[in-house]
This record gives structure tokens, sequence and C-alpha cells, in this order.
């Protein structure tokens, strides 16, 4: 696929799966991204792990793996224990659209994470990580917006059950404006390469997935309204991009992939019971014992499941979550943080929550010491009865050494039908019936979408997986650009390979 004329857009559907996709691409309400399958070629993804949305979207845009960045989640450990800090960007490392500027293509990014902008040929609106961020060149949310006729859309609030509909509507207007956001900018701009990532997809997927996952015709309206949207959406940035000319390769891709969650680990109440993490106060993490039993039996009651959703909503907000709290315990780590004994500690789950950290603040864990450690809980993890946890270290699944805010140990369990939690919400360390009112229906997994369709492109399915960081090569390549490092798929994909 190498050829420096082609023009490249990658549309990124944030938890994109052909788990959901393909039954509904089957049943016709998906036409344009089955046409794009019909005519180009397919793929599944991998995914980095963990396969979080900030460290799979940054390693996409560098080609540099977790180990190389640095970058592990959402936030990266802060000052003192129990303190976490956002992370704030993929720099000073170099996105590929970095060097498709410095030769003269026009570049344009629409939604990436990231906090701050930075000057380059051509425009970059941010989201996700503040709620009205910067852009460059400065004046292009007013261009925007006055184009959209409304405010560029921002992250969707927390969900509701009182909200379902208002939200899933919220969710659906942001996809539309969205697209006209990034067709817009493609129309006036014409840049060579354009990335948009429509992140309410993934969001869909968290809360709605026990619908989502149900035969196409028993998917309620408004969640099929949405990815009818989410369809729209691509073929509306597609058309825009395809306006300004020459060869062009359409990309739609994810960071990850999606699928049911059946059940969550509760990493520090594991810990806690192995006597790795211990608290002042032996009995103050069990204060949650009788409401958590409550509330997990009250699942088993169709009336109280659905009466629960609703309790749910309270709880979480104003002077009854203090209630709560005041009830039950802290339930968060950063709650019971103040109450951990950390000369004590060994171990803990806190900020990534596939991540085991050793405790820094215990003046016995000697660099000998800590190895012994880790083999230890690694033999437990291993060896648990009730789930199948493998067990990672950072050294054996990274490509790089980037180590100062990685976990000393990563976890997978149940092939990530299980989700990790840091939180001490519930009496057992395995939840098996979870209360899906809390956490939603949906999780990660490993493999996401690769769909590509355009000029040189040959169609067909490729069923190995294809790697998320090998994308950013195969479009330098494809726009005659090739990276020194890294590699490309391109002739995976070409006609003429």
């Amino acid at each position: 696929m190498s050829g420096s004329a082609r023009r490249y857009l990658v549309l990124g559907l944030d938890g994109g799966t052909f788990d959901l996709l393909d039954p509904l691409m089957e049943a016709g309400e998906l036409p344009f991204l089955r046409s794009l399958v019909q005519k180009g070629a397919r793929a599944p993804l991998r995914s980095v792990y963990p396969a979080k949305t900030i460290p799979a979207w940054y390693s996409f845009a560098t080609g540099k793996d977790p180990g190389e960045l640095g970058i592990f989640g959402f936030t990266e450990p802060g000052e003192g224990p129990g303190r976490s800090r956002l992370v704030q960007s993929f720099r000073p490392q170099e996105a590929f659209w970095d060097r498709l500027s410095r030769l003269g293509k026009k570049v344009g990014v629409l939604n990436f994470p990231i906090a701050t902008p930075y000057p380059l040929h051509g425009f970059v609106l941010p989201g996700m990580l503040s709620e009205r961020p910067s852009t460059y060149p400065t004046g292009l949310r007013d261009e925007v917006e006055a184009a959209i006729g409304s405010r560029y859309p921002g992250e969707l609030p927390a969900f509701r059950e009182a909200n379902r509909d208002a939200w899933i509507a919220e969710a659906t207007n942001a996809v539309a404006q969205r697209a006209k956001a990034a067709a817009t900018l493609a129309v006036r701009h014409r840049p060579d390469f354009l990335f948009a990532l429509f992140r309410e997809t993934d969001r869909i997927e968290h809360q709605h997935w026990a619908e989502l996952g149900r035969p196409v015709r028993a998917i309620p309206p408004d969640l099929l309204g949405f990815w009818r949207t989410v369809d729209r959406a691509c073929q509306e940035v597609d058309t825009a991009f395809q306006s300004g000319g020459g060869a062009v390769v359409t990309l739609v891709i994810s960071d990850h992939g999606h699928g049911a969650v059946r059940s969550d680990f509760l990493t520090n109440r594991w810990l806690a019971r192995e006597n790795l993490l211990v608290f002042h106060r032996p009995r103050e993490a069990d204060r949650r014992s009788v409401l958590s039993r409550l509330i997990l039996n009250a699942q088993r009651l169709p009336f109280a499941r659905r009466a629960s959703r609703r309790l749910a909503d309270v709880l979480r907000d104003g002077h009854f979550a203090e209630i709560a709290a005041l009830l039950g315990g802290g339930a968060s780590f950063e709650e019971m943080a103040g109450r951990v004994d950390w000369k004590r500690t060994v171990a803990y789950s806190y900020p990534i929550p596939e991540g085991i950290y050793l405790n820094p603040f215990n003046p016995d864990l000697t660099a000998e010491r800590r190895s012994e450690v880790l083999r230890e809980i690694r033999r437990r993890l291993e060896s648990y009865p009730e789930a199948k946890i493998e067990v990672l270290r950072p050294e054996e699944i990274y490509r790089g050494r980037n180590f100062q805010h990685a976990p000393a140990l990563l976890i997978r369990v149940d092939g990530m039908t299980t989700e990790p939690r840091m939180d001490l919400s519930y009496h057992e360390p395995l939840i098996r019936d979870r209360p899906e009112f809390f956490y939603g229906s949906g999780c990660h997994r490993m493999d996401g979408i690769l769909i590509a369709a355009g000029d040189g492109v040959r169609p067909g399915a490729r069923p190995a997986p294809l790697d998320l960081l090998d994308v950013g090569p195969t479009i330098l390549d494809g726009m005659g650009a090739p990276s020194a490092t890294g590699h490309s798929f391109g002739p995976e994909l070409a006609a003429s390979a």
C-alpha cells in the first residue's frame, strides 16, 4: 500500500468490536460500514494491555507500547499513598501525524484524548481529558461551533438509570454533532490525513452491553438508533474527506474490543484477605459486609433488582452518598487510603485496576524481599481456585522499560470476562453475581476492529489479528513517509502484495 499520493481518513470507534458490528451489519442496520467491509478488508486489531482507552490510543498514535511510553491507564501514581493524577499526553513522544506534518502533509486530529493541543501543520481539537480544552489553531472551536450551530460536544456525564432515555439521546446527538464538525473541517481545511474519534460507542457498550448482546430484533430501538447514527456519522465524514480528491484510504479502527462482563475481582479485597494489604483497624475494611450482602442478595429478586437501579442513583449523589459511607464505611481506595497501615502493607492495587503495586512506604521491603514477595503473590494468584488469573510482569509483555509508574504485576482474570476493580465495595474478592447497576454490563477485550477500504486495498477478511501499534507505520508507508521503526501491515492488505 505504499504510495505518496494517498490521503488517509481514520475513524475511531472507541471499543468497537465485530461481535457487535457483524450482527448489526448482517441485519442491514449499518449499511455504510457494511459497504466498506464488502469492498475492502477487515481484520481483528490486537490492543495493548491493559486494553484501556488512554494507553491504547497513545500506543496507536506513537507506535510505542505502554512500557515504552510509561503510560498504563488513565491515571498514574501521584504524591503520597492513595493519590493519583490524570495522564495528560503521550508527549514528549511523537505521534505519526507529527512526522506527516513535518513533511508538509496537512493533518487533522479531532477528539483525540489529550489535555492540551500543540502546533502542527493542520489542526487539533482535543477531547476527553478536559471539558473545553484549547485548540490549535486557537479559533478552531469557534469555527466548529458556528458551523454545527451548537456547542461542540464534550464527554458524556455519568450514567443514571433515571435518565436512561435522555442519556442515550445525548450520546446519539453527540455522535451526530461530532461527525458534522469533522465533515466541516475536512471540507474547509482539506487535510491529507484526518483522525476523528467517536468515544460514545465505548460508553454505550459499557453501560448497555446486556441489551446490545441480544439478537438484533430484541435490541431496544434507542440503542439501534444510536448505532445507525454512528454508521451515518462515518459515512458523512468519509464523504466530506473524499471530496478533497485524490486516492483515499479509509480506515475504521478501535482501540480495543468489548464484551459481556460476568464477574468482578476486587483485588484490594483479595490482598487484604491475604494479609498483604493491612489496615490500622483490621475490621475497618469489613464495615461494608452487611450492606454489600444485602445488595447482592437483592439481585436474586426481580423486583428488587429493578428497584436497586434507582437506589444506586440516589446513593451516588449528595447527602445520601454520605449516609451510605457512614453506614457502610468507605468503598473506594482513595477513601480507604488514610486507614491503611502503610508501614506494614506489602502490596495494593491503585491506580491501575489491572495492576498490583509493591508498597514503597514499607521499610521492610528491601530489593531482595521485593523479589520474594512478587513470586509469592504470583503463586497465590495463579493458584486461586475460583477464577483463572493470569499474572504478567511488565518486562514480559512490553518492549520498553519505562516502568517508573508501572505496576509490579498485571493481572488478567477469566480471559477478561471478569473485571479487576480497586474498590472494597463488597465483602468477597470475587463477585460472580455482579451488580450491573453500579458498573454496567460490558468490559474491554483485547481484539478491536480494523476495516480498510480504498485505493490499493485488496478485499477480503484477514482472520489473524493485526497489531494496533502497526497502524501508524502503515499510514506513514501509504503516504510515502515510511517509519524508521515499526512494522507496516500494508502489504498484508494490498491489492498486489
